[in-house]
Formats: structure tokens, sequence, C-alpha cells
């Protein structure tokens, strides 16, 4: 019998939703040369939230194992065609299409944190920045069909899928639940984001977040 069971664990819950705020504090912060070095921090974290999940898909739980949803194109495009029909499967863990944007996100994250660290560091001219752009830009579009896709299966599949990765429960049997939430790892995980902020905070080559804000309200008034 069907009922509500722990799916995700705390790790992967904390990645997907500081993944997807560092991605857009980043993306919405590219243009601004007064908010530079807050897009390069975010930089730094989406790289390595990336790196934890690149672990945490082979030492995690059930769910968040690569060997686990990581699936090849036929079996994509036939959820893809099921799902259209009406008839595709509800699977605990990832559906097919959603492992394939969750590895095409991981991929892109790397190709344009590693870009952008590499203009950082002045290693390239104008080519470089559009490079950078380039897999920024198609980052974006992946989230955003990432993003159809999760409103689609949750309509169709008649669950709330974006729900379910807050509480990190979904319908299933009772034998199919994870064993814990894995809480100390998530402790951990939440530490070394504040830990590396605050390191970041403290350098003298980054200043503060409220020392930016205050100089943008500064130019603000001067203007």
């Amino acid at each position: 019998m069907k009922q509500q069971i722990l799916v995700w664990d705390l790790p992967v819950r904390i990645f997907h939703w500081t993944l997807a705020l560092s991605f857009a504090g980043a993306f919405l912060t590219a243009e601004s040369e007064r908010w530079r070095d807050i897009h390069v921090l975010l930089g730094y974290i989406v790289l390595g939230l990336i790196a934890f999940r690149l672990v945490w898909g082979v030492v995690g739980t059930r769910y968040a194992r690569f060997a686990e949803f990581v699936r090849g194109p036929a079996a994509v495009a036939g959820y893809l065609r099921r799902l259209i029909g009406r008839s595709a499967e509800h699977p605990v863990g990832h559906n097919p299409a959603g492992a394939a944007a969750i590895l095409l996100l991981l991929v892109l994250g790397i190709a344009s944190g590693a870009s952008g660290w590499a203009l950082y560091q002045e290693l390239g001219g104008d080519w470089l920045e559009e490079v950078h752009e380039f897999f920024a830009n198609a980052m974006l579009a992946v989230v955003f069909i990432h993003v159809a896709g999760v409103l689609v299966s949750s309509r169709l599949h008649g669950e709330n899928l974006v729900l379910a990765m807050i509480t990190g429960r979904k319908r299933g049997e009772a034998h199919q639940a994870i064993s814990g939430a894995r809480p100390l790892v998530a402790l951990l995980l939440i530490a070394s984001l504040a830990g590396f902020w605050a390191w970041w905070d403290a350098s003298s080559e980054a200043p503060s977040l409220l020392t930016t804000a205050q100089a943008e309200r500064n130019l603000d008034d001067d203007e």
C-alpha cells in the first residue's frame, strides 16, 4: 500500500535549493561591476555544491546515487513518449527525463564555473567571456526546461514534486523509503558553505555583501 515515505535526504534538498538560489544570484549579478565580487562568490559556491553532489551521487542515500537514476537516451525518449500518452510510470526517485536534466545542469554548472574562474584569473579575453556567457545561458535554458518538466509531471502524476523536494517525501511503498535524512551530513554542508562565505567576506580583496550594498545605495544617492 502506497503512503508518504522519505525519499530525498536533507543533503540533496539543501543542495537543490542552494544551487538554485546561488545560480539565480550569480546570473542576476553577472552584468554589474558593483556586484562583481558577489557574482564570483556565488560562482564558487555553485562549483562547491556540484563537487559535493558528485561525491554524494556515489556515497549518498539510495535515490541520491547516480547508479539509481542515470539512464540512457533511449530510456529518456521512451519516458517522454509515455508521459505524453499519459501512461508513463511514476518512479519513487528521479524519472529519466528529470535525471537527464540534472546531469546537464551539473555539466553546465561545471563548465560555467570553470570558465568564470578562468575569466576571474584573467586567463582569457573576450572569447572566454563569450564562452562563459554561453554556458550560463545554456544552464538557464535547462533550468526553465527542468521547471516546466517538474510542473507537467506533477500535474500528470498527481503529486506535487516541488513540495516533495522541500519535505523529502513522496508516495511509495514502505520498503522503498530511505533509512534516514542524514542530518549530520546536511549540517556539515551548511557549515562548509557558511565557512566559505565568512572567509570570502573577511578577505581583503572581496568587499562584504553589506559594504557592497551600502556602496550601491551611496552611488544611487549621488545620482
